[in-house]
């Protein structure tokens, strides 16, 4: 039975959830901590008499459970309620920065993460407009220059770049990068060669190669994400836009993404 089939099959209950708001609002609520009646009344804006026959039904269909008072998610409720929950975060990423997935290619992205973009609902994208000139750049060194921590993708590198990431060694942060082979063989022909050797004897700094293209810019932090993707064709890096989060979730799917590089880059037994 395939996607549509089930949902044809289900379709009762799966619209019974989503066309109410109340039934709706509950189960989000829940998905957060148990609540009292009491509390669901502050949350919802609703009645007692109007919340009290959507518990039931979420009762009587083993979704949730009454202890003391206070409603509880059953283990299929919170099956149930996170699913709801990641289904709304992931529709309102994707409409909240709509401008920002559509004009840019997504493909270097894996499947999976892709699925859990609405872990990025909490961020805000930055471009260079106006007298905003190398606004991205200019919050990218900030980030560096504030890390306590760096892990980063590259398929640019600029001087000021490097600089920063010279200085955060020197000082003692621990600093991973993965580049693709492209730009690995620029460096060994560049004027950056010289702060490369600096920085071998570090063992706070680690740099990879990664023997394949890689179509995404990204800057983790332990306080700051910084996601910069190539224009919609696959062909130019977008250097003027970013997305930037503080958000925990955003910075915990930036580590996932950058740990997926990695994997790549170890795999390839490429390292500079």
């Amino acid at each position: 039975m395939n996607d549509f089939e089930i949902y044809k099959k289900m379709d009762d209950d799966v619209q019974a959830i989503y066309r109410s708001r109340l039934l709706t609002e509950i189960l989000l609520s829940l998905n957060e901590s148990s609540r009292k009646l009491s509390q669901m009344r502050e949350i919802t804006g609703s009645t007692s008499q109007a919340i009290i026959p959507k518990l039931r039904k979420l009762e009587a269909d083993h979704l949730i459970e009454t202890k003391e008072h206070e409603y509880y998610l059953t283990q299929t409720g919170k099956i149930v309620a996170s699913r709801l929950a990641d289904s709304f975060a992931t529709v309102g990423t994707i409409n909240k920065f709509k401008h920002f997935w559509s004009g840019h290619y997504l493909e270097g992205i894996p499947c999976y993460l892709l699925k859990e973009i609405g872990c990025l609902y909490e961020s805000e994208v930055l471009n260079d407009k106006g007298t905003k000139i190398l606004n991205v750049y200019n919050n990218q060194l900030k980030m560096i220059k504030e890390a306590g921590h760096i892990h980063g993708v590259s398929s640019v590198v600029t001087e000021g770049y490097a600089e920063s990431i010279f200085e955060r060694v020197k000082e003692g942060i621990p600093v991973e990068l993965i580049i693709p082979l492209h730009i690995a063989d620029e460096l060994k022909q560049s004027s950056y060669l010289e702060k490369i050797d600096a920085l071998k004897d570090y063992e706070n700094f680690k740099l990879m190669a990664i023997d394949e293209d890689i179509k995404a810019g990204l800057i983790v932090t332990d306080k700051r994400l910084s996601l910069s993707l190539y224009k919609k064709d696959g062909v130019e890096y977008d250097i003027t836009t970013g997305l930037f989060s503080l958000d925990p979730k955003g910075i915990e799917w930036g580590e996932r993404l950058f740990g997926y590089c990695k994997g790549q880059a170890e795999f390839a037994k490429m390292q500079i």
